[in-house]
Parts: C-alpha cells; sequence; structure tokens
C-alpha cells in the first residue's frame, strides 16, 4: 500500500530551542515509557494540518498564507509545562504547553483561513497549541500524572523564544527527521 504525504503548516521551533529541547526529552525518556518520541528536529506548533494535498490546492495556500503573513510581527512564546491527550492512565500523546498567546491565535486563525480559501477541508477542534515530544504511553504501570512535574525540574522558568517562522513542511514517514521544511514564511521582526 502506498502511503501518501501529507503537508501542514505550522510555527518554527529555533534550533537554539530545540537542542534545549533535546536535553530535556532525553531525561523525560528516563521517567516516561512511550512507544514513539519526536525527533527533536520535529518539534514545532502546528497551525492546520492540510492532509494528502494535489499541487494546485498547495500553491493557492502557499499564496493565501504568505499574503495573510505579509504583515505579522515576530512573537515570542515560552513553553511552560508538560500535559497530555488521552486516557489519564495511558495517554495517546506527551505534549510540552505554551503560555497563552493571542497573537499565536490569531496567526493561527490567518493561515487557518488562508488554507480554507484554498480549498482544504480542516480540522474543527478548537485550537491548543502545543509541540509534540512522544506518543503512544507503553508503561508497565498506569501513567500518573504527577510524572509531568519532571518539566518542572529540568526548567523551573519557562523556556522563552521567539517565534519567526511559519513553515509548510512535507511529511516522510519513512525518514528520520520525518518533516521537510518546503516554504518558509518569515515573520516581521
Amino acid at each position: 500500500m502506498e502511503q501518501r504525504t501529507h503537508y501542514f503548516l505550522a510555527v518554527r521551533i529555533p534550533e537554539e530551542t530545540k537542542r534545549i529541547m533535546k536535553a530535556h526529552i532525553e531525561k523525560i525518556k528516563e521517567v516516561h515509557r512511550f512507544s514513539r518520541w519526536v525527533h527533536y528536529q520535529d518539534l514545532h506548533i502546528t497551525l492546520a494540518f492540510l492532509g494528502p494535498a494535489n499541487p494546485e490546492k498547495l500553491a493557492a495556500a502557499e499564496i493565501n498564507v504568505e499574503d495573510v503573513l505579509s504583515d505579522t510581527k515576530a512573537l515570542k512564546l515560552k513553553i511552560n509545562k508538560l500535559g497530555i491527550f488521552g486516557q489519564e492512565d495511558s495517554p495517546r500523546v506527551l505534549w510540552a504547553d505554551t503560555e497563552e498567546s493571542t497573537e499565536l491565535k490569531a496567526i493561527r486563525k490567518k493561515v487557518f483561513s488562508a488554507s480554507e480559501r484554498a480549498g482544504f477541508q480542516l480540522e474543527t477542534r478548537p485550537f491548543r497549541p502545543h509541540i509534540t515530544v512522544a506518543r503512544k504511553w507503553t508503561g508497565a504501570h498506569p501513567f500518573q500524572m504527577e510524572q509531568l512535574e519532571i518539566w518542572n525540574k529540568l526548567q523551573p522558568e519557562p523556556l522563552p523564544f521567539q517565534a519567526s517562522e511559519v513553515v509548510l513542511y512535507q511529511t516522510h514517514l519513512n525518514k528520520t527527521p520525518k518533516y521537510e521544511a518546503i516554504t518558509l514564511f518569515p515573520l516581521q521582526t
């Protein structure tokens, strides 16, 4: 069965922040048992998951996103804690959270609308900005929510970074890292 490539638009995490996260993830792996850990180069904040796309729709999305972000300023974000999606005793996703940001929500809204205007049918779940760290709990014992506190030991203060690019990524499921930057949309600094 052929695997189709997928595309998504995301805030790029700067290299320095990715290296700090990589060190933290190595420590988190000692406490948490998940089957798949995200390669540190693949860390990002998804704004719009496009899925498989024909070249015309993808080109239209790129034009629309470039247009809506042309006067958008870079923003400061802070990674402040860990969280999970799924059942509390057996989560399907472990993620790092960012502090509330109205600027990030505004950028997401612009990118989301631009993608819809290009003809993409997007998820309608509320936007929950996060950086996926790992997937599928495999621990011998039920997951304990207290284990999320490891972040506060590794990073006593929120981890700040400047988000200065939105990126169109292409997924390569058979590679590591698996996300390839196709188009960069710089934000004004």
